[in-house]
């Protein structure tokens, strides 16, 4: 999509809305001259509608006015946070796995216009929503924000894996504070169990890997990282950077692999050269070598749940394996 016809998009938008706050203005004088009650009816409303709340988010501050209704989610964990929250968004983008939608949240957004992918959202479709906000986040939106912002107030999170922020953003920006402490309250209330049952068994030492059609991954921080450091598990020596982690092409890096337990998922590839690769390094020395598998504690994961989904729900189906894993 070119820009002459983002701008043109914009221009319509400003049309609209003059042409909306003028008919907005002529039904206040309307009612205005009639009964004393209905004044008050619809200045209490025209109130509500009309106020306005700066929410401050990781390119700034943004104003809100009123509370929204149209909602567009730019990234999976706002796609999953929104369900959490009971908001039905008026467009998502689309899933990188599972396509179009994640399976776990298909019965909740299944039917909802998908206006793209997450890198490259679709401006004109999504212009065509009027949306009263759009969730997105810096790390893939940042060129785009002021187009974006033309089109809605949007706010975004920093890192799209940071599920905490999008709970809060939430919260804040739909007007919606307490039902986020309470998201956050259960989310606590859980991890709490999970550490009190587990006892001094913590803190573990644990890896996470991901293998690919030509790499395996080492996941040092992120989405899951951030989880398990909350739930009491530790990271290897040499796994304490705050990037993302490390990309493997040979063989003879498997030690870095090493830990007491190691999280695994593998891509889907329908070519087998995942599956291929997957083989090679675990039947190599090296592998067997480590201590989470010596032991037998190399646990595969849904790698949605751990890795692609980002928001509050996946968190707790990630929970809900660790405590298959280690308390059942």
């Amino acid at each position: 999509m070119g820009m002459p016809f983002v701008m043109l998009l914009i221009a319509m938008m400003l049309v609209l809305s003059a042409c909306g706050g003028n008919s907005e203005n002529n039904e206040g004088n309307a009612e205005a001259s009639g009964s004393p009650a209905a004044s008050g009816a619809a200045s209490s409303s025209q109130g509500a509608e009309t106020e306005e709340r700066i929410v401050k988010h990781a390119m700034g501050e943004t104003k809100i006015k009123g509370t929204p209704k149209v909602v567009v989610t730019l990234y999976q964990g706002a796609n999953d946070t929104a369900v959490a929250f009971g908001i039905k968004p008026a467009g998502i983008v689309e899933s990188w796995v599972q396509q179009p939608i994640y399976e776990y949240l298909r019965q909740d957004l299944e039917g909802i216009p998908l206006l793209g992918t997450e890198d490259q959202p679709n401006l004109e479709e999504l212009y065509k929503l009027k949306p009263d906000v759009i969730f997105a986040t810096k790390l893939r939106h940042e060129k785009i924000y002021d187009q974006l912002s033309q089109i809605a107030p949007t706010v975004m999170i920093d890192q799209v894996y940071d599920w905490k922020d999008t709970v809060r953003l939430m919260g804040e920006t739909m007007n919606m504070q307490d039902k986020a402490n309470e998201l956050m309250k259960k989310w606590d209330d859980r991890v709490n169990e999970f550490k009190t049952k587990m006892g001094d068994k913590l803190p573990i030492e644990a890896t996470i890997t991901n293998f690919r059609a030509d790499h395996a991954r080492i996941f040092y921080m992120g989405y899951a990282g951030i989880i398990l450091k909350d739930l009491g598990f530790s990271r290897p020596p040499g796994h304490d950077s705050e990037e993302w982690g490390v990309q493997l092409t040979s063989k003879e890096s498997i030690p870095d692999m090493n830990a007491d337990v190691i999280f695994n998922f593998n891509s889907e590839d329908e070519s087998g050269a995942v599956d291929k690769l997957y083989k090679e390094w675990t039947e190599h020395p090296l592998w067997k070598n480590l201590d989470a598998v010596k032991n037998d504690k190399v646990y595969q994961v849904d790698g949605v749940a751990w890795n692609f989904a980002g928001g509050y729900l996946s968190a707790h189906l990630m929970l809900d394996q660790i405590n298959e894993f280690f308390l059942s």
